[in-house]
Formats: structure tokens, C-alpha cells, sequence
């Protein structure tokens, strides 16, 4: 958060929040990205004066946990397929500090690139052990960590032979309502990246790099798990980018 102030129309002095780099994010009407045709506002869009209640909440604690949600791996009586991974990195805010017991969310496909969804009927297995949905809080320096499988790339029908690349969602919060993220982490090296229309409408080609995760060999466990690292920033000029929170993708 910022040092601005903005005073509101009951007299109320409210912070205000770092603006986002434009270019780190992608535009509601790409184009390349068939379903945002439809999607993206064909009106101007109304500015909302940050209030009270978007500067103060929400409270996300340890009652939102279970056991094993860090877990992808364990949620089942038996493992799921594939390689297993660890996924750890920092949550900070706009100013580069560490956002302390904030709720992570992920979900993706399985080793095979199916998601466990009733929508999701390509001819790829479903795996009896592995339902794709994870959530953490940060610890007090803004850390978090999961274990899970790579996911597989899938077929999404865009355009001619169509494959989204290897990907986690991520969904968090930062210190209120206003801060909340949602973004994609992929894998360095895919090939599937320049034929990829939701990568690619991230103009920004530095912006574009913050969504790739550092493979980690330091964190990686010997036979047993590779370790990728994944920081992620709320808002500012290195904000991690963020995507329409419609996306199902």
C-alpha cells in the first residue's frame, strides 16, 4: 500500500493502493482469445472509490483449512499419477513486503491435462486419486507451499490444434479485498507458449516471464519431488499479472 491518502466524501481519510503497470496485465478484449469477444465490457468502465470495507477485509483464517489441503498428493487413500512436484514462493504486496496469513488457492488438470469437471470430457484418464484443488496460508513471512503433480497440457479448441501449455491457478488475497489475484503459473521451457493466446495477451514481455516459475534445485527432495519457486506480487509495477476472474480455462 501506498503512502496516498484520498479523502472520501464523509470526511474519511482512506489509503489508497499502488497502481498496477497497465502493460503487466491483459486487456478484457484479446482478440486472439476467442471467448473474451463475448465476454469483455463493450461500455467505458465506472470507477469505485475504494470504501472502509474494501480496505479492511476479508479475515481468511485457518478455519477455511484442512489437513492435508496442501497436499494434492494425500487427499486420497492411493497417490495420483505423474511427477510429483513441490510449488513454494512469496506472497508480497505492492511495496515488496511479505503479506503474512493470506489465502492461497490453486487448482489445475491432472498429469494427463484433464480437470476433474463434469465440463471437461476430452479423451484424456481421470485419476481416482487426485481432485486438483489445493489452499494454504501464507506463514508469517509470506511463504507458502503445496505438493502436487505437473500438470498435463489439453486441447481447448481456440483455434486449429489448440493446446494450453502446463498450468496451476492461483487465487489469493493480499491485505484486503481490493488486493485479491487470480493468475496462472507455468513451467520455463514449453513449447506450447507462443501458440498460446492467454499467455501471449500479456503484453508486457518482462510481465509475461513473472508468470513462469524458477525451476529449484535446491528445494527439489531427492528421489522424490522436483521444486519449482513462484513469487508472487499483488499489486504495483511488478505485479504479478492477473486474469478475468470469469476465466475457466
Amino acid at each position: 500500500m501506498t503512502q496516498d491518502v484520498h479523502q472520501a466524501g464523509s470526511g474519511l481519510i482512506l489509503p489508497r493502493y499502488r497502481r498496477d503497470d497497465v502493460d503487466a496485465h491483459p486487456p478484457l478484449l484479446s482478440p486472439g482469445y476467442r471467448s473474451t469477444v463475448a465476454r469483455a465490457p463493450q461500455q467505458p468502465l465506472t470507477h469505485l472509490p475504494q470504501r472502509l470495507t474494501e480496505i479492511t477485509g476479508p479475515l481468511l483464517g485457518e478455519g477455511r483449512l484442512g489437513d492435508l489441503d496442501h497436499d494434492l498428493t494425500r487427499q486420497h487413500d492411493g497417490e495420483p499419477q505423474g511427477q510429483r512436484i513441490i510449488v513454494h514462493g512469496r506472497v508480497r504486496d505492492g511495496d515488496g513486503r511479505p503479506v503474512p496469513r493470506t489465502l492461497v488457492e490453486i487448482w489445475q488438470a491432472n498429469a494427463a491435462g484433464r480437470y476433474r469437471h463434469a465440463s471437461d470430457t476430452w479423451a484424456a484418464p481421470l485419476d481416482p486419486h487426485f481432485d486438483g484443488v489445493g489452499r494454504v496460508l501464507t506463514d508469517d513471512h509470506g511463504r507458502y507451499r503445496f505438493i502436487t503433480v505437473q500438470p498435463g497440457a489439453y486441447p481447448w479448441r481456440n483455434h486449429d490444434n489448440a493446446w494450453r501449455p502446463a498450468h496451476i491457478h492461483f487465487s489469493l488475497f493480499g491485505r484486503a479485498f481490493t488486493q485479491r489475484l487470480v493468475t496462472q503459473m507455468y513451467f520455463p521451457g514449453d513449447p506450447l507458449f507462443v501458440q498460446d493466446p492467454i499467455f501471449q495477451s500479456v503484453r508486457d514481455p518482462n510481465a509475461r516471464q513473472r508468470l513462469i516459475a524458477r525451476y529449484d534445485h535446491a528445494n527439489t527432495v531427492p528421489e522424490w519431488a522436483l521444486a519449482y519457486e513462484f513469487d508472487i506480487v499483488l499489486r504495483g509495477r511488478e505485479s504479478t499479472p492477473f486474469e478475468d476472474e470469469d476465466d475457466d480455462e
